[in-house]
């Protein structure tokens, strides 16, 4: 069984100022609601790892709740930003040295729920596979959302889904075909979103090389995990 170690970054404020304007200025603290219900979905993730991949992989977290503000974001588009590892850099050296970490999850607080204001983007999650940047970790960022999102998947999937970006791009570099598109390629492979399930039975084909795509089974093998 391959043990992924896995560190998650908790900025439970965010205070930063995007350009010159008053208004682009956003000052958001998740509630105690919000985090509650991130750290049970993430509780939640282990145990899908391991019900997906029957038990070939598992995931050995740790959880750190930052004290400081998460205060700069990084542009990925003209109306998208997120907390890259620039961002989140204090943390990573300190805490996340390479070497330490196979895999680094960031949850902030993109969204004011209670207003109805949000930091520019379009995702949910972002994730990517490892690099010097990321110290050489899987990297993925994850916003707070309202509750019944939370609720409207498999626990743990949106975590997974953002891991899996990093993890396929790992099997790929040594010489494993991912599926077009990796964890975000479901419909384009015929698979069908269950109301209580999400995504998995996609995500249990991609982790066990059975998505079949052009005539060929395609993913990361069972015996690639070991």
């Amino acid at each position: 069984m391959a043990s992924w170690k896995t560190l998650l970054l908790v900025y439970r404020e965010l205070e930063v100022r995007l350009g010159r304007r008053r208004d682009e200025r956003f000052h958001q603290i998740a509630s105690p609601g919000e985090i509650a219900d991130a750290l049970e979905s993430f509780h939640g993730f282990p145990q899908l790892v391991e019900e997906l991949t029957a038990g070939a992989a598992r995931i050995d977290p740790s959880i750190v709740e930052v004290e400081r503000p998460l205060s700069s974001l990084t542009r990925r588009s003209r109306k998208e930003w997120w907390p890259s590892p620039d961002d989140t850099r204090r943390e990573l050296d300190r805490m996340a040295p390479a070497g330490k970490f196979d895999s680094i999850f960031v949850f902030w607080p993109q969204h004011d729920l209670a207003h109805a204001l949000s930091v520019p983007g379009f995702a949910w999650g972002l994730g990517m596979g490892a690099s010097d940047w990321s110290n050489g970790a899987t990297y993925a960022a994850i916003a707070n959302a309202p509750s019944a999102t939370w609720k409207s998947e498999a626990p743990g999937e949106v975590w997974l889904h953002e891991w899996l970006h990093g993890v396929c791009h790992h099997f790929a570099q040594r010489g494993h075909p991912m599926p077009e598109h990796d964890a975000d390629g479901a419909e384009l492979h015929g698979y069908a979103r269950s109301p209580t399930h999400g995504w998995t039975n996609y995500y249990r084909d991609l982790m066990s090389g059975a998505v079949v795509e052009n005539g060929t089974r395609v993913g990361i093998p069972s015996v690639a995990w070991s």
